[in-house]
């Protein structure tokens, strides 16, 4: 598997407005009608796929193989998150994130996500037990 070259600063912006299915009800992690924390994981997550999406050759994707989480603020049902990831170590196949998710001026969350460059195809089989 060729690897494409990243380099830090890579970025891409995500946004949620935060309806009923979002909700820490929603979700089970909680009893309030507030963005849950599996969700801004979620969103963070997308965030930093988008930041590679156009730099990955066919058959190269990334996976998720950590996060770390800093819940900081609630943001109710009807506001818009915005998660902004960028991308702040590179090495080998791991690729390291910062995330800031805001609503408006709050800093809603601060997200570390490690995402790891593998064979499509390869880790598919693997999964299934090929």
């Amino acid at each position: 598997m060729e690897l494409p070259e990243f380099a830090p600063g890579l970025s891409a912006r995500v946004e949620l407005r935060v309806t009923d299915a979002d909700t820490a009800q929603a979700l089970g992690s909680g009893d309030v009608p507030v963005l849950a924390t599996p969700r801004v994981l979620a969103l963070a997550e997308a965030a930093t796929v988008a930041a590679t999406a156009r730099q990955l050759p066919g058959g190269v994707t990334t996976v998720g193989t950590r996060a770390e989480v800093e819940h900081r603020a609630a943001a109710p049902v009807g506001r818009t998150v915005v998660g902004q990831a960028t991308l702040t170590k590179v090495d080998g196949r791991k690729l390291v994130f910062e995330v800031n998710v805001k609503d408006g001026d709050t800093v809603v969350a601060d997200v570390r996500v490690e995402r790891m460059l593998v064979d499509r195809q390869r880790f598919i089989a693997k999964a299934l037990g090929d």
